[in-house]
């Protein structure tokens, strides 16, 4: 069965860095586009970032872009998320997601979330 496993979450202080990742099995990753989402207490899930199949193409939301990078290694079947200059509202639960496809509108699975915590 597909699984998406992320780690890399933790506490850290306002302006510090953390890196995410999301090791994919069950799946043929290079097929999948990638993404990244949070949820904070109280509020919706939202989009932080996506990364094509070919790993050259990228997206964010307006509130990470220059601070935070999606990358992959379809090597290693993994997507990472290079948060820089943290702020306490980027606290969350941040999840990855799979979608076949770079153009298919909904993700198809998801992984179990890793907590990041940012402390003021």
């Amino acid at each position: 069965q597909v699984q998406l496993v992320e780690s890399g979450g933790g506490l850290v202080q306002a302006g510090g860095s953390l890196r995410l990742s999301c090791a994919a099995s069950g799946l043929t990753f290079s097929s999948y586009a990638m993404g990244w989402f949070r949820q904070a207490p109280g509020k919706e899930r939202e989009f932080v970032a996506a990364i094509r199949r070919n790993g050259i193409i990228t997206n964010y939301v307006d509130f990470v872009k220059g601070r935070f990078t999606i990358s992959r290694d379809n090597a290693k079947n993994t997507v990472y998320l290079q948060m820089n200059s943290l702020k306490p509202e980027d606290t969350a639960v941040y999840y990855c997601a799979a979608r076949q496809g770079d153009y298919t509108p909904n993700y198809d699975y998801w992984g179990q979330g890793t907590q990041v915590t940012v402390s003021s």
